[in-house]
């Protein structure tokens, strides 16, 4: 029966071994090699790496926006889960719907939604100079484009859900008993907020900070068109030395390599946090 049911995850090892195992390997042999110039042939190197110091500023701006990014998705987020949770089930199905509707629209086509918004002609300057705010300021328009803030703005939008729904999947199955034991204790309102709900939606908070954190930290078409090329992340660094004009996949994986071992640890330690506070909360 046992070796009927191994069958049953054969087509799964070989889906992984397709995309994920051997993509990686791939990526490593870039990331360790370089081309000779003269002969095109291939030879092993550390210089992938030892160079990237000149990116540097590159990994701070795209870890500081991801950290920003999700910080506002958590500030956002759990006080609409909660408020979702505590209503009743017609009201929570309509409120996932109105949640999930962005995402039935293309990525790509609500980010150009947003160009449109914050652009220097954009619905907003429009808005800004029809009540004659732009008049008082005395500016033609007010740059909202191309800047860090308009990025983090697409990904608040983008990546909003991802925070909401683990967060508010979780509260909505806590046991009503513990909050009525909580409370025939003495504690009032915020102690229990503060002591149960809270500790209890742990795993919720911290599955939403890393699927936030994680896609914002590797975006690249979110920097691209509402940074305007001024805010280079680390998913633009990495196309870029897949461009014609660049070309070199060998600094293009190292730097992908690099990101990914910081992207794992980060979730390794959040992982860890979250079973440590888990006992806590059990204890």
């Amino acid at each position: 029966m046992k070796n009927r049911r191994a069958w049953f995850a054969f087509p799964y090892v070989i889906w992984m071994a397709l995309f994920v195992v051997i993509p990686i390997i791939i990526m490593a042999v870039y990331a360790f090699t370089a081309a000779d110039p003269v002969t095109n042939a291939s030879y092993a190197t550390m210089a992938n790496f030892t160079g990237m110091g000149i990116y540097l500023s590159v990994f701070l701006r795209s870890f500081w926006l991801a950290l920003l990014a999700t910080l506002v998705c958590l500030l956002i987020g759990y006080p609409v889960a909660y408020w979702m949770a505590k209503e009743g089930p017609r009201f929570q199905r309509i409120a996932m719907a109105l949640i999930m509707l962005p995402m039935w629209m293309n990525f790509l086509l609500r980010t150009y939604s947003w160009m449109s918004i914050l652009e220097n002609n954009g619905l907003l300057n429009q808005l800004f100079r029809a009540v004659g705010l732009l008049d008082l300021l005395g500016v033609e328009y007010i740059q909202m484009i191309g800047t860090s803030g308009a990025v983090v703005l697409g990904m608040v939008y983008n990546y909003l859900p991802f925070m909401i729904l683990p967060i508010y999947s979780v509260i909505v199955k806590l046991d009503g008993s513990l909050l009525e034991a909580a409370r025939d204790l003495g504690a009032d309102g915020v102690r229990v907020f503060s002591k149960v709900i809270f500790p209890l939606s742990l795993p919720g908070i911290l599955s939403g900070v890393t699927m936030v954190f994680v896609p914002s930290v590797s975006t690249f078409a979110i920097s691209n068109l509402l940074g305007g090329g001024n805010q280079m992340m680390l998913g633009d660094l990495i196309e870029l030395q897949f461009f014609v004009g660049v070309y070199n996949p060998h600094l293009g994986a190292a730097i992908s390599m690099v990101m990914m071992v910081i992207v794992v640890v980060c979730m390794v330690v959040m992982n860890h946090f979250g079973e440590g506070e888990e006992q806590a909360v059990i204890m």
